[in-house]
């Protein structure tokens, strides 16, 4: 490992735990532990996965005015947002593109955002430079961020502070655990039960301990959260969404409430308004999909995806072989006439052709705890 990569506050941990580290975002980062990849993303299926993910981007925007800032850079409703409510929030371009998606959640006093690891610096610039004359845009650096997944999670962290079970999915509340003040929200990146904790870094190791120490808590690394969110349909910034790709062709109009759409309450007034509103009367041209394989070899991103004829149709942006279903899965985006559920494609693999078919996502359903 080079000495330019950044280390998060359990770096030794990792290694401890014997960690295959890798670079990934600009962080040396644990990509497996000695039981393997299999057996960590069943973990996570089965029981309770911890995973450090200190190298997303933490913020909290200060000041009466940050609600109806925000709202000026994302197609969301943030000022619809009761205290410790949590939304997926889209910051987007002109084009209707996607810079980066990313957590919002209305604290008593601030909004705290937690966004991608790859675009925290330049996320922190959008901020400041376009809102930063309207509230105060305040990086947390001094804090770590841990995810606990699983459905086993809400016993081990219960078993710190019980009123986390009071929590629902996408909401959240301070919390102290092993000694530290932490804010707690009852979400995640796997499409299982869980929580992501933002902890202070000086603090953060002694609570992954705690954690650790609880009954079928697993250290888990990023090659089986890459399995686990591909099997949940969820996205991952610069493979299934980017600049180029507006939030109606990549699946996620859902994140657009009502109030923010033409004829809403407040609707507009955000970057690319104009085009992801026409998309969302007229429809894409393309869609983002779930795709099966229907033989054994997986298809990876950036294979063509053709149609009975030959022609090139889309092209895969993620794929794996699935721990949970044991078969090939993959996300792409295609023409929209070929994106029902069940049309058959071909997905061109060194020369080969090999089957697929246009599946419902999840793959894997989520088992969030909504009520």
């Amino acid at each position: 490992m080079t000495d330019t990569l950044a280390r998060t506050p359990l770096h030794a941990l990792h290694l401890e735990l014997g960690a295959r580290m890798v670079p990934f975002a600009g962080y040396e980062m644990p990509v497996q532990y000695p039981a393997g990849i299999l057996a960590e993303h069943t973990a996570c299926r089965e029981g309770a996965a911890l995973f450090d993910v200190s190298h997303m981007g933490q913020l909290r925007l200060e000041g009466a005015d940050a609600t109806a800032a925000l709202e000026t850079l994302v197609p969301v409703d943030v000022a619809g947002l009761a205290v410790g409510q949590q939304r997926y929030a889209l910051f987007t371009n002109d084009e209707g593109g996607l810079l980066d998606d990313l957590m919002v959640v209305q604290r008593e006093h601030d909004l705290m955002l937690v966004v991608n690891a790859a675009c925290k610096a330049q996320d922190t610039q959008h901020l400041q430079q376009r809102i930063g004359h309207r509230c105060a845009v305040v990086p947390m650096p001094e804090r770590a961020l841990l995810a606990l997944q699983g459905p086993r999670a809400v016993d081990a962290l219960t078993s710190l502070a019980p009123g986390v079970a009071a929590l629902r999915f996408m909401t959240g509340g301070a919390f102290v655990l092993a000694g530290a003040e932490c804010y707690v929200t009852r979400s995640g990146y796997t499409g299982e039960d869980g929580f992501e904790i933002s902890v202070p870094a000086d603090a953060a190791l002694a609570l992954a301990r705690a954690l650790l120490a609880r009954p079928g808590v697993q250290p888990v690394g990023l090659g089986a959260r890459d399995t686990l969110r591909l099997e949940a349909g969820l996205c991952l910034y610069g493979h299934d969404i980017d600049a180029a790709t507006t939030p109606v062709e990549a699946g996620l109009a859902w994140a657009i409430q009502k109030v923010r759409r033409a004829g809403g309450a407040h609707a507009g007034g955000y970057p690319g308004a104009a085009v992801i509103d026409a998309q969302l009367a007229a429809g894409p041209g393309r869609k983002r999909v779930g795709l099966l394989g229907l033989e054994k070899a997986p298809v990876r991103e950036g294979a063509p995806l053709l149609d009975d004829a030959g022609r090139t149709v889309g092209r895969v942006t993620s794929g794996t072989s699935s721990p949970t279903l044991k078969q090939p899965v993959a996300m792409g985006y295609v023409e929209s006439a070929f994106a029902a559920p069940d049309t058959p494609l071909w997905a061109e693999v060194r020369g080969r052709r090999l089957p697929m078919r246009v599946a419902r996502l999840p793959f894997v359903p989520h088992r969030y705890v909504r009520g």
